[in-house]
Order: structure tokens, then sequence, then C-alpha cells
């Protein structure tokens, strides 16, 4: 007996091929940034085929904004690492990815301010700092 309804896999490759025309009016940068948003929705198939929405686009559509919002997350955090700090009061949520396991609230960073950078010139006339550090000391 056969199938009543194509596989997710199918049915993305039906919209997927649905947006060729779409695809080909865009600027090759454009085209590039779409392709990239279709890598990233078929990483969640497995998830889309036990969603069975009536519209799998919608679901489709969903895992892109999944992965464009994961990228935002790791960008914020690189940004909250090369600062040092967090917006006032923010608490974040950190991925999975980066607790591997359950994910867990990460405590308030302290406000620190970033220090100012000395000119190019400065720099290069200065030695670095090298600290001893004992590690039989604490």
């Amino acid at each position: 007996m056969g199938r009543t309804l194509p596989s997710i896999t199918q049915t993305f490759l039906m919209e997927q091929e649905a947006f060729t025309r779409f695809r080909r009016a865009l600027r090759r940068s454009d085209q590039i940034a779409l392709d990239d948003l279709f890598v990233s929705a078929q990483k969640h198939l497995a998830a889309a085929a036990y969603a069975a929405h009536a519209l799998p686009l919608e679901t489709f559509m969903l895992s892109m904004l999944l992965e464009e919002h994961k990228e935002v997350q790791r960008l914020r955090r690189q940004m909250d690492e090369i600062t040092g700090q967090l917006p006032a009061g923010e608490k974040r949520m950190l991925l999975e990815d980066e607790t591997e396991g359950e994910p867990v609230e990460a405590p308030l960073a302290e406000p620190v301010e970033a220090p100012l950078a000395e000119p190019v010139e400065a720099r290069r006339h200065n030695k670095p700092e090298i600290i001893d550090v004992d590690p039989d000391q604490s």
C-alpha cells in the first residue's frame, strides 16, 4: 500500500522548488542568503515531520527563524564576552549547546568599564607586562 502523503523531505523539496523563480529574480548575494535559509530549515526536517501542520511552509519558516535566532544569540554572547558585561539588569539564558544538557540561567555580570584604547603608536612602544604566577599560592 502506498503513502497517502509525501514525506517531509519530499514536501520540503517541493516547497524549495516552488521558490525557484523567486530565487532567480534575486541578486546573487540574496540568492546565497536564501539558500542558507533553506539549508537551516533542512536541519529541522525531523522535527517538522512531528509538527504535521496543514501548511508545512510555516514549519520550514519557523525552522529558518530558529536558526537565525540562534545566530543572534551566539553573536550577543560574543559581544558579552568582548565587552565583559551584559546590559543593565538583563539575564541571559544559555543555549543547550553551551551547557551540554539542560539550559541554565547565566549569572548577571557586573558592569565593567572598557579601558580606553591606546593609540597604535603607543601600543607599539609598550612592552607587554609579564606576570609571574606561582600555582602554589592561593
